[in-house]
């Protein structure tokens, strides 16, 4: 039977948990793991050459994104696809949590923040969009990013607990529609739209592109998993 891990062992100096979470991370995005399937602590940790405890590290961070589920004496699975009711309820939470921050933050951005905003943004023009976890973690790093500092620089810290407690979620969201990056180009507009309120100071036009983001983005995932 093929590995799961087509990079191998990690040998070398001491891998870190980090390492091991980007792995498995990659091989639950690009669907090498079936839904509801028992996830091996010892064999993961041979497959990858590392002893258990950075295996089990990394389960416990994924059990946060939701893409893995935890059982009393039953160890890891896989977690099922999110479904469209849950999908729907999770727009509606980062809609509410996301666009106070937004306008919060841009009530009191300086240039620091709208030079970081925008240059997030160009990091999404020029990262690969593939098909593979590899080829577009980078562009998922830089949307990530650009939400982050916006939660980041909100000044409510209560806001900024509830953004990261979602932000896990977010990358099973993703997995809603079974596809890599499809909407690159409507994404960046919309960031784009964002970065100008910030840059013209108007908190309200904040607000307002922010929910039109993520209400694209939500009707996208929709689009995408009925095709």
């Amino acid at each position: 039977m093929s590995s799961v891990f087509p990079s191998g062992p990690m040998r070398g100096r001491q891998v870190l948990a980090d390492h091991v979470h980007e792995e498995l991370l990659a091989a639950l995005i690009d669907g090498r793991f079936e839904a509801g399937a028992a996830l091996s602590i010892d064999g993961i940790a041979r497959e990858l050459g590392v002893s258990p405890t950075p295996v089990r590290e990394a389960l416990a961070r994924l059990e946060h994104t939701g893409m893995v589920r935890r059982a009393a004496l039953k160890g890891y699975r896989v977690a099922p696809l999110m479904t469209a009711e849950e999908h729907g309820q999770l727009v509606q939470a980062r809609k509410l949590i996301e666009a106070e921050n937004a306008e919060l933050a841009c009530a009191r951005a300086d240039g620091d923040l709208v030079e970081q905003l925008r240059e997030s943004i160009e990091r999404l023009r020029t990262a690969p969009t593939g098909g593979s976890y590899s080829e577009f973690r980078d562009y998922w790093k830089a949307d990530e990013d650009f939400h982050r500092l916006i939660a980041e620089n909100a000044g409510n810290p209560f806001l900024l607990t509830a953004f990261q407690a979602l932000g896990g979620q977010v990358q099973r969201f993703r997995l809603f529609a079974g596809r890599g990056v499809t909407d690159a180009d409507r994404a960046i507009a919309e960031h784009t739209e964002i970065l100008r309120a910030f840059q013209g100071g108007d908190a309200a036009a904040a607000r307002a592109a922010m929910e039109k983001h993520l209400d694209g983005v939500g009707q996208r995932a929709i689009e995408d998993s009925s095709d």
